[in-house]
């Protein structure tokens, strides 16, 4: 691999490539929606809580376009309200484990010895658990809410960056310009941050998009369990919960929850493929310009 294929790619060719990817085509008005529903949140407060007792588990109807739920409150303001849940879990669990995850990463692979080994058994240790699992036992240990389900999400979350940034760090350590600061006496704090990181910046953001999909899902398991988000506040993981204990009553409660849910993690699954190949000036377009 030579110099040329390390240097980051363009913005604006990146920008370029993607715009003609029919993967982010599909995928950014979906994540426009979730961040549009987000926003919304306050002003579907009032009609979120509100019950109507004459109307309880219908299906959609010009009153309520998705239908409502057991208790008669409206399930589009409810999904949307509970996009609020999503974007919490998006920003607040795979960005504290990209930048805790990347900071154990750079010092395990370039410090190497005995930092590394600790760094990387403790990361091994926590990867032997499938994702779930660790996080039912962090939620067990922390108690159920959403804040509890985010600790957790992070948790597991941070030793998968920190394996990938290591992997990056251990190709890059021994390039030249790497060593020739490292001659002229370049501090290893500097080294890690201007000439290493750079380079991991596509690597990490492919990985945090696929990550956020990944905490979306766990989320969900955790709140269709009940130990995430506690009522009132909705989330689409308990409003699919909700959804199967009335199965036979209303069909549209869980279904409605549950393609929010797949559409944000294919859309989100969707953007990192099409980063990936965007930054890879190497590889050849899947899909040609028009």
């Amino acid at each position: 691999m030579d110099t040329e294929t390390l240097t980051p790619a363009p913005r604006r060719a990146v920008l370029d490539r993607l715009r003609r990817d029919r993967r982010a085509q599909l995928s950014l008005p979906v994540m426009l929606l979730l961040a549009l529903a987000a926003a919304a949140r306050p002003f579907v407060v009032d009609r979120m809580r509100a019950t109507d007792t004459g109307d309880l588990l219908a299906g959609p109807s010009v009153a309520h376009w998705l239908g409502t739920d057991e208790l008669g409150r409206d399930v589009l303001a409810r999904i949307v309200a509970g996009a609020v849940v999503t974007v919490e879990v998006a920003a607040a669990t795979v960005g504290a484990a990209l930048v805790v995850g990347t900071v154990l990463g750079l010092i395990a692979g370039y410090r190497g010895g005995w930092l590394d080994s600790v760094i990387m058994r403790l990361s091994d240790g926590l990867l032997a658990f499938p994702l779930l699992v660790l996080a039912l036992t962090v939620v067990a240990a922390l108690g159920p809410g959403l804040r509890n389900a985010l600790i957790a999400i992070a948790v597991v979350t941070t030793p998968r960056f920190a394996r990938v940034v290591r992997g990056e760090v251990l190709s890059l350590r021994t390039r030249e310009w790497v060593s020739a600061a490292r001659i002229v006496g370049v501090p290893p704090a500097t080294i890690m941050r201007r000439h290493l990181l750079p380079h991991l910046a596509g690597t990490l953001l492919v990985f945090a998009a696929l990550q956020v999909s990944t905490a979306i899902m766990a989320e969900a398991a955790l709140s269709f369990l009940g130990l995430s988000v506690q009522p009132p506040q909705p989330s689409w993981g308990e409003m699919v919960a909700s959804g199967t204990d009335h199965l036979n009553a209303s069909w549209s409660l869980g279904v409605f929850p549950g393609l929010a849910i797949l559409l944000t993690v294919a859309a989100f699954n969707l953007l990192a493929d099409a980063l990936r190949d965007a930054l890879d000036a190497h590889r050849p377009q899947l899909t040609p310009p028009r």
